[in-house]
């Protein structure tokens, strides 16, 4: 029954919803809209001074341009009221289109701490804008560089002179050497603000001579190039800066006009500046004829500089014109896009109009079409029949700048140099390091170079930033023979004029006009020259016996290089920042092709002898790196390990590079450092001890135990057994060790007995007591003396 009844209930209700269903409804949307009506018309209330004020909210293109990983929403923000009324429809006119969804354009800059993407241009209202002018030189003949102290010296009175709301309306300019920074320091992201202050603003001035041969400036020029053209980062990653302006140095002489090359380096660096920063050029391109009157555009450029620096200081902005201080910028040839010409003759491909494995049929009659989605450069190769530039010809100032220095050029990129030892041999006052631990004398060894042209711009670099640098050849390459002979010539040529030096003894002079060894380490990267492998053979065919030193960075050169008498590799630092700091590289992927280096080290090590070169530069390399050594001696397990203080060159153009006397270890520093490594080698039971020393040059020598035989290290190398061998294998194919050419360390050189060969005389410095010095007992480290 119970049942029943709840059937009878469903079914009445059932046959009343069908029968009234449509007032019901009618009904029902009444009242919402009377509700809804009423709500709408109720008064807003307007909160009290003293009720909390409703939260903002966040726009959505705030949060597109957040680079943060996480957006956060504060509690106080997530419970505070939200009221908030909705634009009406003559407000919502009044707002720009909002651009259609595509993909979002990814910035490369980094968020700072407090949020905000870069370098932010906005100063809050009532706080002074500090601003610090950065002036950037290049130079081969130190002209450029006096102009820019000169420049420096102008703006700093000028600064004193120009006095806003009670203080310099900017800073002191600080002077930078272009081939003594790392361009992506300064030229891919805008300096960090110190902290102490925050509202800095840099002003970049750069000074550009003009030449008709690699430089500095040509790598330079390539770097905007590639930053502006790295699809990873933003195309202006420079319009944090405050602005900028360049001055370029010409010679109407040769080339009479900008059209023929006048300035044409300045050109293109304020071409790509402009780019970088956004068109913030502070003040016009300045150009100079170096033939005629330079000090008076120098001034008068100087004299724009003060007053756009005058305006940034005092308006926070450069004036009208400049892009966020006032009208725009009239259209010209730098808001033309490189990639969308207007001109109407280029067309616009689709992606997916692009046809891959296309038909024979649809490709007939027309070229493939060349597709690159790694950069937006539209430069195209140098016609063919352009001749190849010199990398020194003889009319540059490199050529002239390397000749004053004591070099020999030979050819187009190869030079040769006589060495200080090689004088102090001749004279019976002592060899090189190379004497102690492998046997060579310094009186018949050549030092020589094919290519005067590196990858790196070392601090401790002996070119003082003269040489011509690069990351590919592309210069005239010379025949092997022709710089095998001209070294020889140039080389015996410097000999012959020692002849008459006092002191120079007669059976050393006539030795030394039979060169025996060859020192590969000059400047430059002699791997970089194509033939080095024929250039080498050409030395062992003459029983000269081949030392290279490579800097690590052409691994390819390097895995393809035929046998050498020692093959050495620079380990200038034992981390990544380190060694961009000490060897400043020119590659991006500097570290990288150390550590394949490092890699093709390891598998010759029982084809030739190996050795780590390890320059200590104090400051830069030397605290705290033996572990970080050790991971790298344990990686390529070198046969034998040099470390060597850093020699100074005395120069201002090393002090720019940031290198100094103080960056000058001690022997006892040198000593200090080699017993903690030896320490950590020998916990890792890599096997390698302290085999040798030459405390005349700052200079130890560990060793595989390999070259440990009977507890005597045989460090020496056999020459004549060398070259034996490779004749055979040259004939043959029969293959040798390096432990099959080795010869036993003199005890003269064993760690401990200071390493200053007994045969010769050493003579003291500066005042000290001149005479012999023949250990009668082996030194302590404490006792090993070295020559000032």
């Amino acid at each position: 029954m119970g049942g029943s009844s709840a059937d009878m209930v469903s079914g009445g209700l059932l046959s009343l919803w069908h029968s009234y269903r449509g007032y019901i409804i009618i009904a029902a949307t009444v009242g919402i809209l009377i509700i809804r009506l009423f709500v709408n018309s109720a008064p807003k209330s307007t909160p009290s001074a003293s009720s909390p004020p409703p939260a903002k909210s966040v726009p959505l293109k705030a949060v597109e341009s957040t680079k943060s990983p996480s957006l956060e929403v504060s509690r106080e923000a997530a419970t505070a009221p939200t009221t908030q009324s909705r634009p009406s429809s003559a407000e919502r006119q009044k707002k720009p289109a909002q651009a259609a969804n595509g993909p979002k354009r990814v910035r490369g800059t980094r968020p700072t701490k407090n949020g905000q993407k870069g370098h932010s241009d906005k100063i809050e209202a009532g706080q002074k804008i500090a601003v610090q002018p950065l002036v950037f030189f290049s130079s081969l003949t130190s002209t450029t560089e006096s102009r820019a102290k000169f420049l420096s010296e102008r703006l700093c009175k000028q600064s004193e002179s120009s006095i806003v709301d009670g203080a310099p309306a900017f800073l002191p300019p600080q002077v930078h050497d272009l081939s003594y920074i790392d361009f992506e320091d300064y030229f891919v992201t805008v300096p960090k603000v110190p902290e102490q202050s925050p509202n800095t603003k840099y002003m970049y001035f750069i000074l550009i001579p003009t030449y008709n041969i690699d430089s500095i400036i040509d790598n330079f020029l390539g770097h905007l190039d590639e930053t502006h053209n790295d699809f990873r980062i933003d195309t202006a990653p420079l319009s944090g800066l405050a602005g900028f302006s360049v001055f370029g140095f010409g010679d109407k002489e040769g080339w009479p006009t900008e059209e023929e090359g006048f300035c044409s380096q300045a050109r293109e660096v304020d071409k790509w500046m402009a780019k970088l920063t956004g068109r913030k050029r502070a003040y016009p391109l300045g150009l100079a004829d170096v033939k005629a009157d330079v000090e008076g555009p120098l001034i008068e450029w100087c004299d724009g500089l003060r007053d756009a620096l005058v305006d940034l200081g005092t308006t926070g902005g450069l004036g009208e014109g400049v892009p966020g201080s006032g009208n725009a910028v009239e259209s010209d040839e730098e808001d033309i896009d490189d990639n969308n010409p207007s001109n109407g003759d280029a067309q616009l491909v689709d992606l997916e109009d692009i046809k891959f494995g296309a038909t024979e049929e649809s490709s007939a009659g027309r070229e493939a079409l060349p597709v690159d989605f790694t950069t937006y450069s539209k430069s195209s190769p140098a016609p063919q029949s352009e001749p190849v530039k010199e990398m020194v010809p003889k009319t540059s100032p490199t050529y002239a700048s390397l000749t004053k220095q004591g070099y020999t050029i030979v050819g187009s990129h190869s030079g040769v140099k006589i060495c200080r030892w090689t004088k102090s041999a001749l004279r019976g006052r002592g060899s090189c390091y190379k004497n102690s631990f492998y046997g060579i004398k310094s009186h018949l060894c050549m030092e020589t170079t094919p290519s005067l042209s590196c990858s790196n711009k070392c601090v401790f670099c002996w070119r003082h930033g003269t040489n011509p640098v690069g990351t590919t050849w592309r210069w005239k390459v010379d025949p092997p023979e022709l710089i095998f002979d001209g070294a020889k010539e140039g080389h015996y040529k410097k000999i012959k004029m020692l002849r008459g030096v006092p002191g120079v003894r007669a059976e050393r002079f006539a030795e030394a006009m039979r060169i025996r060894h060859c020192a590969l380490s000059l400047v430059g990267e002699p791997i970089f020259y194509p033939h080095i492998n024929k250039f080498l053979s050409l030395l062992h065919r003459e029983h000269i016996s081949s030392f290279l030193v490579c800097n690590a960075q052409h691994p390819d050169q390097l895995a393809a290089l035929d046998r050498v008498t020692q093959l050495y590799v620079s380990i200038d630092a034992s981390n990544r920042e380190s060694l961009r700091k000490i060897d400043r590289p020119l590659h991006r992927d500097f570290w990288e092709r150390f550590q394949r280096c490092l890699d093709i080290i390891r598998e010759k090590r029982f084809l030739q002898r190996t050795v780590y070169r390890l320059t200590l530069v104090k400051g830069f390399n030397v605290d705290d790196e033996v572990n970080g050594y050790a991971d790298l001696v344990e990686q390529g397990l070198p046969c034998l390990i040099e470390v060597k203080g850093v020699t100074y060159c005395g120069t201002s153009t090393s002090a720019g590079a940031g290198l100094t006397m103080q960056n000058v270890p001690f022997y006892e520093e040198v000593v200090s450092f080699v017993v903690a490594l030896d320490a950590e080698l020998k916990r890792r039971d890599l096997g390698y001890g302290i085999a040798a020393e030459h405390a005349h040059s700052c200079c130890i020598l560990l060793a595989s135990n390999r070259f440990l035989v009977d507890g005597r290290w045989h460090t020496r190398i056999d020459y004549n057994k060398f070259f034996s061998l490779l004749e055979k294998e040259q004939r043959d194919g029969t293959t040798f060790r390096p432990e099959d050419y080795m010869r036993e360390t003199e005890e003269w050189a064993w760690w401990g007995n200071g390493g200053f060969d007994p045969n010769d005389e050493r003579v003291y410095r500066k005042g000290k007591k001149k005479g012999t010095v023949i250990p009668a007992k082996p030194l302590t480290n404490k006792e090993a003396v070295v020559e000032i």
